[in-house]
């Protein structure tokens, strides 16, 4: 999720459970910063694009090394601020404020391995776009009035805002199945078989639904609308070219992309190398994760993430509108 949502997520769950035994602000500013500690991973560098890629939400992420670090901050914390407090006080606090952070990422459809060390999958549920007003906004609502009103009064503001926040997740989880049984239903009426289906949200909304649909030898995206639910599924169609990723089977990199997308992956040839690409970030040719492999003669050259076309926001809601 963006580092706004974090902060304010981690900072909001610090005043709901610290109350008034600090002052509003000392809960706010360290919960957001709890809040914000697991993404600080971004800045480092693993030696290629697709280590940083696939490498991000790793164990920095993990709800087991989360919990052990908790009381050592929660320490730090107890003998920062004065009047001193017991870092048991603090510790539950701090620990929520850092374990939501990546349990808020799993709601995103990226990938959080945050099983490590038992496991090294990149759990995601998709159900909610990376940058979603809707879900941030109740957060910031009420972290402003608790800042505002302080006290009893403002301490009750923070945890109506985390509460509506959480509602509209379990909203986004609902009509995720609702938009995937749909879809599902659609494709079996038109007798188009499908492999597999991803159903994700699109920007900044929970009514528009983007799905793509996965066969042996292409891929199709196509959306669904809680406007116009009965709307016949228009499918549109692009290759996948299996043969190249044939080409590249025994390359950690090809392979490692083919993992980390769930096999959401479709290659090509452009500008005489072979590109990879995870679909499920971006839509019909122009992808967030796009990555240059070279040529199968050199299936372990470093690998470079190739640029892409962020559309306007006038494109994007005015696509957005269209799709309603």
């Amino acid at each position: 999720m963006d580092s706004v949502s974090q902060w304010v997520l981690g900072a909001t769950v610090s005043v709901a459970v610290m109350g008034r035994r600090v002052p509003i602000w000392q809960a706010a500013l360290v919960g957001g910063v709890c809040g914000t500690l697991p993404d600080l991973d971004v800045f480092i560098d693993h030696g290629d694009a697709i280590r940083n890629m696939t490498l991000h939400r790793t164990d920095s992420h993990a709800l087991l090394w989360l919990t052990l670090v908790s009381p050592l901050l929660a320490w730090l914390v107890a003998g920062l601020f004065r009047p001193r407090l017991r870092w048991l006080t603090w510790w539950p606090a701090i620990w929520l404020a850092l374990i939501t952070h990546p349990l808020l990422d799993l709601m995103t459809v990226y990938g959080t391995q945050l099983g490590l060390p038992l496991t090294d999958h990149p759990y995601a549920i998709g159900s909610v776009y990376i940058v979603d007003p809707l879900y941030t906004l109740p957060l910031l609502m009420g972290l402003g009035v608790a800042l505002w009103r302080r006290g009893e009064q403002g301490v009750r503001w923070s945890r109506i805002g985390l509460t509506f926040s959480t509602l509209y997740l379990v909203w986004s989880v609902v009509i995720q199945g609702v938009a995937g049984w749909q879809i599902g239903a659609s494709l079996r009426e038109q007798g188009i078989p499908a492999d597999k289906v991803l159903v994700t949200p699109t920007p900044f909304n929970t009514l528009v639904w983007r799905s793509v649909i996965m066969t042996p030898d292409r891929y199709g995206e196509a959306w669904w609308s809680l406007w116009s639910p009965d709307r016949p599924l228009q499918v549109k169609w692009y290759p996948r070219h299996p043969e190249l990723f044939d080409a590249f089977r025994g390359s950690w990199y090809a392979g490692r992309v083919a993992w980390f997308s769930h096999g959401f992956y479709a290659m090509r040839e452009q500008d005489g190398q072979t590109t990879i690409a995870d679909l499920r970030m971006g839509e019909g040719q122009n992808y967030t994760f796009t990555f240059g492999l070279g040529t199968p003669e050199r299936p372990d050259a470093q690998p470079q993430r190739l640029p892409s076309e962020r559309p306007s926001l006038s494109a994007t809601f005015s696509a957005l509108g269209d799709r309603l």
